[in-house]
């Protein structure tokens, strides 16, 4: 299977970097995972709600360019569906057993998503309704893709 994560912004933080990096190898030997980082749009300060509804669509656009054909999207967003790790587990393996060998996840900027963006997914899925930086979410979200593999492999994911 492959993992393809597309998002906005760098990660500034050492300690994320250094779990990135912890995941990435832990995944390794399970799949391939691409990570896609692209640039923030500039917003102004104090932006009107049609300057960032722009920024957003710039955005959007440029998540969505990197979509690859046949790949299943996930978006995270925190008004997607609560989804546990057992249920992404679930979906994964319901996913691969349809003939699906890509599956996508859009992770938005510090502004949040575009409705185009929304639109496309087709799944969108909340870790909770607490708001996480969109740098802390791409650790989480490898973490919970790793955690998902562990267990359709009914493999310990503690040592």
């Amino acid at each position: 299977m492959k993992y393809h994560i597309i998002t906005i912004g760098k990660i500034k933080e050492a300690y994320l970097t250094a779990g990135i990096h912890e995941f990435l190898k832990r995944l390794r030997p399970y799949g391939q995972v691409d990570i896609t980082a692209l640039p923030e749009e500039k917003m102004p300060d104090n932006p009107s709600a049609a300057q960032k509804r722009q920024v957003l669509d710039k955005e959007g656009e440029k998540l969505l360019r990197h979509v690859r054909g046949g790949s299943h999207l996930f978006v995270l967003d925190v008004q997607g569906k609560l989804i546990s790790s057992e249920e992404l587990s679930k979906s994964f393996s319901e996913l691969a057993l349809y003939g699906c060998s890509e599956l996508s996840f859009i992770i938005g900027g510090p502004f949040g998503l575009s409705e185009a963006v929304c639109r496309r997914a087709d799944s969108r899925i909340s870790f909770g309704r607490i708001t996480l930086t969109h740098q802390m979410i791409r650790m989480l979200l490898l973490e919970q893709i790793y955690r998902a593999i562990k267990i359709q492999r009914h493999e310990p994911y503690h040592w």
